[in-house]
């Protein structure tokens, strides 16, 4: 396994970080703990959930993904073997957000920062967080697909600097050793880092953000803050919910699959990412790569990627996929790719 800093914390985190989405819906109680041991036997030390997990997110569903991981640290005791990251839900202000977390009173505020950190760490049998991550942001932006800016006005949102006073409390009391968001965008990062330095208030240390063949909006505007201030991506969905293993093409939908089971993961069914990625599936077999580790491999061997979070069903899969680490794509592939993505620039932003 390989490791890279968190941000400019002292953290080291696997190159590979295991996702968890999938627990407590697609996967038991028993398959999760079978992941965690495989994973950590393999070098992986990031674990990453959220309170909104499994999803798709359901008031019946809600917390267990981090239950089933609570239960683990409780059989095995080895809390300091992972760096535990959690997210607390966002503002349920667009409608597809989901609205039964705390009746959607979810905004970003003392209140409900609070009563989410607390159950997320009784459901996790700990007592501190690694890094505790805002889902969304407090306000409506281009986020979960959204193409362009929206232009709206929102009724209310929390401003950062009161997340921020919040999340400083939550360090000082050793409930969070480190902060960082997810699914934000550069005029939001600018600002966690601006009141950082001017407030004393906690700095970011990541963001984790949609990165695959398919979306690699992140490399426009937001990898400058990688670079530049240390600000790390914690890649989610690389494979674009296996679009890029090749599952799907040709209309396909396997048995017991994320998009044959569940209607709402349409972001990576549109027609110009369907044409792209037969193109990157086809690259990969001509080149003899199994095409997921291709799109694992493109997205490991950037330089502003912290940890790639894989997530998967199947030991197998999870298997394959920590592989990828082991694998580096040719000055020839990375052309190659590069000339697709050229004809196909972000066809599932």
């Amino acid at each position: 396994m390989k490791y890279r800093k968190l941000g400019h914390t002292d953290l080291e985190v696997s190159l590979i970080g295991l996702g968890t989405m999938t627990w407590g819906e697609q996967n038991t109680e028993s398959q999760a703990h079978e992941q965690i041991d495989y994973a950590l036997s393999q070098g992986v030390n990031l674990v990453d959930t959220a309170e909104m997990y499994p999803v798709p997110p359901k008031p019946e569903t809600q917390g267990r993904t981090e239950t089933y991981i609570g239960t683990w640290l409780a059989r095995t005791g080895r809390r300091k073997d992972i760096v535990l990251a959690s997210k607390v839900a966002g503002a349920a202000t667009d409608p597809k957000r989901p609205s039964h977390l705390r009746s959607g009173q979810t905004h970003l505020d003392r209140k409900n920062m609070t009563e989410a950190l607390d159950a997320s760490l009784k459901r996790l049998q700990t007592d501190y967080l690694d890094l505790y991550q805002l889902h969304w942001p407090d306000r409506t932006t281009t986020i979960f697909g959204r193409p362009a800016y929206p232009w709206k006005n929102d009724e209310y949102t929390v401003p950062i600097e009161e997340t921020l006073d919040v999340l400083q409390d939550f360090v000082k009391a050793g409930k969070v050793r480190h902060i960082g968001v997810s699914n934000e965008t550069p005029w939001g990062v600018a600002q966690y880092l601006k009141l950082a330095e001017t407030r004393h208030l906690p700095r970011i240390a990541s963001i984790q953000n949609p990165y695959n063949l398919l979306n690699r909006s992140y490399e426009n505007g937001l990898s400058e803050f990688s670079h530049l201030d240390g600000v790390g991506l914690l890649a989610y969905s690389p494979l674009a919910m296996g679009v890029l293993a090749g599952k799907y093409l040709n209309g396909a939908r396997p048995e017991g699959a994320r998009m044959t089971l569940f209607t709402r993961f349409n972001r990576y069914a549109k027609p110009e990412a369907e044409l792209a990625a037969a193109e990157y599936v086809q690259l990969a077999r001509d080149q003899g790569i199994s095409p997921a580790i291709m799109a694992l491999a493109f997205v490991n061997q950037q330089p502003f990627v912290i940890s790639n979070l894989i997530g998967a069903t199947r030991l197998d899969q999870l298997k394959e996929n920590i592989d990828s680490v082991e694998v580096t794509l040719s000055d020839e592939v990375m052309e190659a790719i590069q000339a697709i993505h050229q004809r196909y620039p972000n066809p599932a932003p």
